[in-house]
């Protein structure tokens, strides 16, 4: 007696939440822009779908336009999104208008925008934008129980429930992205968009907020679509990824294969573009060594090795030219100073967000500071 066995099908096939077919969005104008071109896609249910691709080349246009969130001149042209409810019916977006529209958005989609500080209002208290919400969609919740809420939702992402009293530009850059991931998630959704969720954030809190995205992920069961350029972390992160060019999806295969054996040359490029400090030839944890990946298919570019990325570069004295003179310089200023890295090429430090690095920069690169140290 023989026995038969198989892989189980992906999530995005038995189990869809989300189903893009043939979408397409331009640009009107003198020239028409298409921003998007016939994309399908299929988002299973508790997923994450990474969405790479340089900047421009139509992301977050798509996610906008799936939201139904774009505004003339940004048109619809064709295709559809369909949203398949936990609940057992289906919704195709484009037919939604009005008041069922905004019924839908947050409730069952919701977007994590890109820049924290310029999605929350700058002028109200963090309490009144979660209350927001739910007054819109919970009318009938009590005062009581809107400021108890709200407080769970922060505490839930990590905030401390007294920042509720703050305003925007007393948080740090993370405890901002947290706050917006906790408005996207106050109504429990399906599916949730990020767009950019970690930009501008340093490495430390970039690596905070993905942990936290991750474990809220698993406790809520959300699906995610995850807009980003930074294709390495979406192969950390990602059930599968689709690679996007010029408006159009050019691969989408399962985060391993996708890293280990990329079909499309952009895919290549992309994956042979991303350089780091250490790392042995071949790893992705690329040293700059020339990697052939590089080089179009039949091309020879020449592309230069990233030597100032590796240790030994690192350990080079970088020369640049002064702002203005074009005369080179060392930089050299500081070196003494403990704790505190230098980026290559700039006269920049790194340093944890929340910590007032911020104001700390303007002392250390004021004009006094830099004149004194020639």
């Amino acid at each position: 007696m023989s026995t038969v066995t198989g892989t189980r099908p992906p999530r995005h096939i038995t189990d869809p939440v989300l189903t893009i077919d043939d979408f397409s969005i331009d640009y009107l104008g003198a020239r028409t822009t298409h921003a998007v071109k016939n994309v399908s896609l299929a988002l299973g249910r508790g997923e994450v779908l990474g969405l790479a691709g340089e900047s421009g080349c139509g992301k977050s246009t798509l996610a906008y336009g799936i939201t139904r969130l774009l505004k003339p001149p940004a048109h619809i042209a064709s295709g559809t999104a369909t949203f398949h409810s936990r609940e057992g019916y289906s919704v195709d977006l484009g037919t939604l208008t009005g008041k069922d529209l905004q019924a839908f958005r947050w409730a069952k989609i919701s977007l994590v925008f890109q820049g924290a500080m310029n999605s929350l209002n700058p002028v109200i208290r963090i309490q009144d934008q979660l209350e927001d919400i739910l007054t819109t969609h919970r009318p009938e919740m009590p005062k009581t129980e809107r400021v108890q809420y709200a407080g769970d939702l922060l505490e839930r992402v990590g905030v401390d429930r007294s920042r509720l009293r703050s305003y925007p530009h007393e948080l740090s850059g993370g405890m901002r992205q947290r706050v917006m991931i906790a408005m996207a998630m106050a109504l429990d959704p399906q599916v949730m968009i990020m767009d950019e969720p970690t930009t501008a954030l340093d490495v430390v809190v970039q690596r905070e907020i993905l942990d936290e995205i991750t474990r809220l992920r698993s406790e809520l069961g959300f699906a995610v679509i995850f807009i980003t350029h930074d294709l390495p972390l979406l192969l950390e992160i990602s059930d599968r990824i689709a690679v996007m060019k010029a408006g159009e999806i050019v691969e989408l295969d399962n985060a391993y294969d996708l890293y280990t054996n990329p079909q499309h040359p952009y895919t290549k490029r992309l994956l042979a573009s991303f350089p780091s400090l250490t790392g042995e030839r071949g790893d992705f944890i690329r040293t700059g060594i020339h990697d052939d990946r590089l080089e179009p298919e039949g091309v020879a570019t020449g592309a230069p090795s990233i030597h100032s990325q590796t240790a030994e570069g690192l350990a080079e004295a970088v020369r640049f030219d002064a702002p203005g003179t074009g005369t080179p310089e060392t930089d050299a200023a500081g070196a003494a100073d403990e704790g505190v890295q230098r980026c290559p090429r700039s006269n920049s430090r790194t340093s944890p967000s929340g910590i007032g690095s911020a104001g700390r920069a303007r002392v250390i690169c004021s004009p006094s500071t830099m004149s004194a140290s020639h």
